[in-house]
């Protein structure tokens, strides 16, 4: 059979890539679909690793000839995906994992949605979520704002996700994460299931 999609959105600063860390230490196969993104890459970033870093040039030619599952512009710089890793690892049956924004969430679930799991993950409020940005110290105060600006946008739109995590507790979001990425490798597409069928009759 072929794999699965899991979306993981939410707020910058609400502790996705330490909840993903975790996640991938135990639930088998998996890709972790890496995006291409125009913004200038952050210390300690690596191109091919963290992200793939192009020109807006280099990028739009790109969305001209349809090679992003899905794209969105995000604080005057475009974020996409690339769809041939994403279709190479479904066939290999791995969960395909996207930490993404919430437009993105919403062109893979319109595109795939028979085999998507979402789930948003927070803070308990938006005044931990200030706290944890202005910590990480990686920001100017004006991209912290601007952040924080996005999020109140993002939240609105919490109900669209199959899953929520309010991460308060590091231990109980690990726990809750894990069991939604295990529970996500059970959905499997309609054609998957046919010949899953047919296979399983010897036919």
């Amino acid at each position: 059979m072929r794999g699965a999609i899991l979306v993981l959105s939410g707020p910058s600063g609400s502790g996705k890539s330490t909840l993903i860390k975790e996640m991938v230490k135990d639930i088998g196969p998996y890709y972790f679909s890496i995006s291409t993104t125009t913004r200038e890459p952050r210390e300690g970033e690596t191109h091919g690793v963290d992200y793939f870093f192009v020109d807006k040039e280099e990028f739009k030619d790109d969305i001209q000839e349809e090679l992003f599952l899905e794209y969105a512009l995000v604080h005057g710089n475009y974020y996409g995906t690339s769809l041939k890793p994403v279709e190479s690892a479904l066939a290999e049956g791995k969960l395909v994992i996207f930490d993404i924004d919430v437009q993105g969430h919403e062109s893979i679930k319109n595109r795939l949605p028979d085999i998507t799991t979402s789930v948003f993950i927070t803070t308990p409020t938006f005044e931990v979520l200030k706290e944890r940005l202005s910590a990480r110290k990686t920001d100017s105060e004006a991209i912290i704002n601007k952040r924080l600006e996005m999020a109140k946008v993002e939240i609105q739109r919490i109900g669209e996700f199959d899953f929520i995590i309010v991460n308060d507790v590091l231990e109980e979001s690990i726990k809750e994460i894990k069991a939604v990425a295990h529970t996500s490798k059970l959905k499997k597409a309609p054609a998957s299931i046919d010949a899953f069928k047919t296979l399983w009759q010897g036919m």
